[in-house]
């Protein structure tokens, strides 16, 4: 127990540092999304997903991204994916940067009945004011671990909780980790065409000047063909 405790208050203070080191920042998003899905074989697929964000309390769009990727799988348990995203961020100021990201995705399922495990691991390079900075042609490096717990306990409604934490890989100044990630949410299949996914989404910078804490509202529509 005396272990314990220690350990316990040391994951609180990472989790929660404070606000005596950097400026914090609070906010509450909307993030809505349509998503397509084409099977061209039974194991290769197109994606495409268009999202909007809104923050400042939801007020404004911080965010708009178009992404596309291919994914293909790998017997039962294993899928790899690659895709490109193309955004604009608002910037303080209100402009909008164009922002250009790569990706590379591995995944691996495991099914426990009712609890089906999936973990995806990506690496993303992603490019910002290419032509406006000194820096825009030096890419924000990142590897991500995404875990999420899906319960099939009805066959229409699916609840599940994900966990996802980023770690940076170049430009590092306070420290690699950088964002955590903490959701929880339903899907709702209304066939095997169309499915609505419900979420709330927590969200929170570490290692950084200003960090942020997001509390999300997610709302996405699925569409597989």
């Amino acid at each position: 127990m005396r272990k314990v405790i220690p350990a316990v208050f040391l994951f609180l203070c990472l989790l929660f540092p404070q606000k005596g080191i950097f400026a914090q920042v609070n906010d509450a998003q909307l993030w809505t999304s349509l998503n397509i899905e084409k099977k061209i074989t039974p194991v290769l697929s197109a994606h495409f997903t268009e999202e909007v964000r809104l923050n400042e309390n939801i007020t404004e769009v911080g965010t708009i991204f178009s992404d596309f990727s291919l994914s293909y799988r790998l017997g039962k348990r294993f899928k790899i994916a690659a895709g490109y995203r193309f955004s604009n961020q608002r910037n303080v100021d209100d402009s909008y940067d164009k922002r250009h990201r790569y990706y590379f995705d591995l995944g691996y399922r495991e099914k426990v009945k009712p609890v089906t495990f999936l973990l995806r691991t990506r690496f993303q390079s992603e490019y910002s004011n290419i032509y406006s900075s000194e820096d825009g042609f030096v890419p924000d490096n990142h590897a991500r671990v995404k875990l999420t717990l899906k319960f099939d306990l009805n066959r229409k409604f699916v609840p599940y909780i994900e966990g996802e934490s980023f770690f940076r890989l170049n430009r590092i100044v306070y420290g690699s980790f950088d964002q955590l990630r903490l959701c929880g949410g339903i899907e709702y299949t209304f066939n095997r065409m169309h499915m609505v996914d419900v979420h709330y989404l927590f969200r929170k910078e570490y290692n950084v000047k200003h960090p942020e804490t997001d509390y999300v509202v997610g709302i996405s529509y699925y569409f597989t063909f």
